[in-house]
């Protein structure tokens, strides 16, 4: 948990400690989703996670509901070595054994790294809010 902490953090720096650990709580309370994680090796810190949630509907989503990528961070020193690739592949890995087609996302119209990341791994822009969409098989 510490390391997920660590983790969130980095992602939303305008959260609480507090804030962090209800929102963590209620993440591995629900029912349709999951939190992966990616692990160093020989070291006892995290590189990343995703959290996958569902979502009765997603911008461009033909399905419903949808697996839905809700949070998703790289430690900055291990970008670009394949850890965000791994970690994406596991999202869709639960998505598809748990019968979803779909695997959504969402980032801010300022998150340029997050754009290239999301295209570079097949996802395709659906909305200017920038939404995405991969088709799972």
């Amino acid at each position: 948990m510490a390391e997920w902490l660590r983790l969130r953090r980095g992602l939303f720096e305008d959260s609480t400690e507090a804030e962090h650990r209800q929102e963590m709580t209620e993440i591995l309370a629900e029912v349709d989703g999951c939190v992966l994680v990616a692990e160093r090796p020989f070291r006892s810190h995290l590189a990343g996670f995703v959290v996958v949630g569902t979502r009765k509907y997603a911008e461009g989503c033909t399905s419903s509901p949808v697996a839905y990528l809700e949070e998703w961070l790289v430690d900055a020193d291990v970008r670009r070595q394949g850890v965000g690739r791994l970690l994406i592949a596991a999202a869709e890995a639960w998505a598809v054994a748990n019968g979803y087609t779909e695997l959504a996302s969402d980032t801010t119209l300022d998150n340029e790294i997050s754009l290239a990341s999301h295209l570079a791994l097949g996802f395709t822009e659906v909305e200017r809010q920038i939404n995405f969409i991969k088709k799972l098989d």
